[in-house]
């Protein structure tokens, strides 16, 4: 198989333009096909900033996507292109989204095997009238998931989030065990499904200092997280923990297992990034398509200046085709 991969185009005043064509200026086109989702103006500007002289073939029907070379679609017709490199706008926040959609949409219908996000600015996306905290449930809400989690990959380190973009001061009142137990059950399906684990072994993440302290610290670890845990195991899933947070990742006990489940944003995300040097990779589990993205953002402070780094997205461009290769085999296999 030689997944065909759309890649949005993220805020054009980003770095996103910029990070796609480094990652795709290395990749063999024998073995996968790109998709550029969002303008050719924008991804001219960045090449020639650049110096690339990548030969694209600009397409008007998704059937017209063609192995063995870099395909463009445009998603912003009819909205006006401003690049201004660092600078937040309306117009920008609003070709980010329209790109993400068609993506979704090429996924869904089989014109793509999977989809690569750039960066999008949450700023410029509420400018445009977008009302979706990310990237994160603006899919879920359009491909109909209910049941999705935030995953994030380096290598065999792969940290699920329980909650995810919501303002600290609310998630104490989200983490209720019918919630754990189905993050821990897409966690369990994604790893099985996407990963080719076939008995992951997960740990749960507490809550509060010391898991608590017996309650003296907070009671959510002995209300509802201990009694998640207890009915995942009795459904044959396994699941261990409440683990404190600090602890566990300063001994290295992620090492012993095949992903971790933390209550919240950076309970999760600081350890992760401190561990995956510049590497890792946000997965969307539980969606109808495959959908990856680098973890971080539209960085406008170096935007227009050739400076980003483009290590994290080309480790989800190629998380990316290899789940499509997964899920294809899979697919052969029930069959």
């Amino acid at each position: 198989m030689k997944p065909t991969i759309a890649l949005s185009m993220g805020d054009y005043n980003g770095i996103g333009p910029e990070v796609a064509l480094k990652c795709i200026k290395k990749q063999s086109l024998s073995k996968t096909t790109p998709l550029f989702i969002g303008h050719r103006e924008v991804f001219d500007y960045y090449s020639a900033k650049l110096g690339y002289h990548i030969p694209y073939q600009c397409i008007t029907d998704p059937e017209e996507i063609r192995q063995g070379v870099v395909n463009i679609w445009n998603s912003s017709k009819e909205i006006e292109i401003e690049l201004c490199p660092g600078k937040i706008t309306r117009n920008a926040g609003e070709a980010s989204m329209k790109a993400v959609e068609t993506g979704i949409h090429f996924c869904l219908n089989g014109y793509c095997d999977a989809l690569v996000t750039s960066p999008i600015s949450k700023e410029a996306i509420h400018g445009a009238g977008y009302t979706v905290p990310g990237h994160t449930e603006f899919l879920a809400g359009k491909t109909d998931t209910s049941d999705y989690i935030m995953i994030l990959v380096s290598g065999k380190l792969r940290v699920g989030l329980v909650t995810g973009h919501i303002p600290v001061k609310d998630v104490a009142d989200k983490i209720r065990k019918k919630l754990i137990i189905k993050q821990i059950r897409t966690l369990n399906h994604s790893l099985k499904e996407d990963f080719g684990i076939k008995s992951p072994k997960i740990a749960v993440m507490g809550l509060n200092p010391h898991t608590g302290d017996g309650g003296v610290l907070g009671s959510e670890e002995i209300s509802d997280i201990t009694p998640a845990i207890q009915f995942v195991n009795d459904d044959k899933i396994l699941a261990e923990g409440p683990f404190p947070a600090d602890g566990f990742f300063g001994s290295r006990m992620d090492r012993k297992f095949d992903a971790i489940l933390a209550m919240y944003h950076d309970q999760g995300l600081v350890p992760f990034k401190t561990l995956s040097f510049g590497t890792g990779v946000n997965f969307t589990a539980g969606l109808p398509i495959i959908r990856t993205s680098p973890d971080h953002g539209t960085a406008f402070d170096i935007a227009g200046k050739s400076r980003a780094d483009d290590q994290s997205f080309t480790a989800a461009y190629h998380l990316a085709a290899e789940m499509a290769i997964t899920r294809s085999k899979a697919d052969k296999n029930d069959k």
